[in-house]
């Protein structure tokens, strides 16, 4: 099946503390069935002072979300919409379903 959401795609969450939230996607593992979003789903770890950062402190790095969590952001209208797939000169290209908008070429 091809890969409906893909890194630097424009996205929104639909479930969870972040629901409602928008954000881009930095990385996506598609394996996993999983993306890290920018801004979106941020854990928060207790670093010990160590020679590589002597002073310590909170580390904050976003967590990956579930991909069904996350749906494309219509180019139009800034909602989230469906993925289609539709030939257009010759090559498969990914269409919003909400808008028929074309997505990222």
């Amino acid at each position: 099946m091809a890969v409906k959401i893909k890194k630097g795609d424009k996205v929104v969450v639909l479930s969870g503390k972040d629901k409602g939230r928008h954000g881009e996607v930095m990385k996506a593992m598609p394996k996993e069935g999983k993306v890290i979003v920018s801004g979106v789903n941020v854990a928060v770890r207790h670093k010990k002072p160590s020679q590589g950062s002597p002073q310590g402190g909170l580390e904050r790095r976003e967590a990956p979300l579930h991909v069904s969590k996350v749906a494309i952001e219509d180019p139009k209208t800034g909602k989230p919409t469906r993925v289609r797939f539709e030939f257009r000169d010759g090559k498969k290209v990914r269409v919003a379903a909400r808008s028929g908008e074309l997505i990222n070429g």
